[in-house]
């Protein structure tokens, strides 16, 4: 699916998209941290895919009349294989040992991740400025995981957020890799299919829990489960994978530096989460690092100069 949008400098449907899809994604990490005192993780992520599933099942008949080739086949292979299905693993976990705001914190190194795989597996260009920006992210992302103490909402920050970062790595593999199917297919097709393949991938892991573990299925678990299938999956993937239609990945992904914000201003309404002194300054340092990424090189130098004086 193309548009003759994808190439102009501002598609003003396509941001509003992505602004959108951010709040909906940051609210995940609200929703599945509200959900684990009742439900397993994996059990949680079977019955967001569950929910998803059951609203593309009308459109399946449309589905088997698209042409795949055998290239096609492998995008979509591995598009589902790192997300939902390795994504998913590592962040729902993730945020049984670290804080919703934190695990939000750590999203905002995947644009820088996914550029980094970009030079490596589609030979784009990699500058000094990305190189040294995922140098201050990083540094930030393991000052936050350090200074983070444990309690009742992380009881393992540094393990929690090494997760959380594994998921960002499988986040980049799925934006490098639905790259060009977004060109030919629509973003209805590719989040019905992430939803389906994620809904079978989980399945083994949601009857393995229910035969082996307690869990309160109550109305606010199972709500919050609905809301994760129907708004986040596929509300989110279906305003992202429409984003990505009408513009390059590069420019789409580093809206994602916007889930951080959304995330600690949720976590902190929501769930009453705050972040210590150390952590703001450490949350700060990763933001930096991704800004410096993003601004041009000329106004780098000017702030500089600024700066000196």
């Amino acid at each position: 699916m193309t548009n003759s949008n994808t190439n102009t400098n501002f598609d003003t449907v396509a941001v509003v998209a992505l602004i959108v899809a951010m709040i909906v994604w940051a609210s995940s990490f609200i929703a599945i941290k509200a959900t684990l005192p009742y439900i397993e993780p994996m059990s949680i992520i079977f019955g967001r895919m569950l929910v998803a599933s059951l609203c593309f099942v009308y459109f399946i008949k449309d589905f088997t009349k698209l042409g795949f080739t055998k290239k096609d086949i492998k995008h979509i292979a591995l598009m589902v294989l790192f997300e939902p299905c390795l994504y998913f693993i590592f962040e729902v976990q993730a945020l049984v040992y670290t804080t919703a705001g934190q695990a939000g914190m750590i999203t905002s190194m995947m644009p820088l991740i996914t550029a980094v795989g970009a030079g490596i597996f589609l030979n784009e260009l990699i500058s000094k400025k990305l190189i040294l920006g995922s140098i201050v992210a990083i540094f930030g992302a393991v000052w936050l995981s350090l200074s983070g103490t444990g309690d009742e909402y992380a009881t393992n920050p540094l393990l929690g957020n090494s997760l959380e970062f594994m998921a960002m790595i499988c986040g980049a593999g799925y934006a490098i890799s639905i790259r060009q199917l977004a060109k030919k297919f629509s973003p209805l097709f590719l989040t019905a299919i992430q939803s389906f393949a994620g809904f079978l991938f989980f399945l083994p892991f949601a009857i393995w829990d229910c035969n082996t573990v307690d869990m309160d299925f109550n109305i606010t678990a199972i709500s919050w489960i609905m809301y994760l299938g129907v708004v986040v999956t596929l509300g989110g993937y279906g305003l992202f994978n429409f984003a990505l239609s009408r513009m390059a990945v590069s420019k789409a992904s580093m809206y994602i530096n916007l889930i951080p914000i959304f995330t600690l201003v949720l976590a902190f309404l929501i769930l009453g989460e705050t972040l210590a002194y150390m952590e703001l300054i450490a949350s700060s340092i990763i933001l930096a690092g991704v800004l410096i990424t993003q601004v041009p090189t000329k106004q780098i130098k000017r702030y500089l100069q600024i700066l000196k004086i």
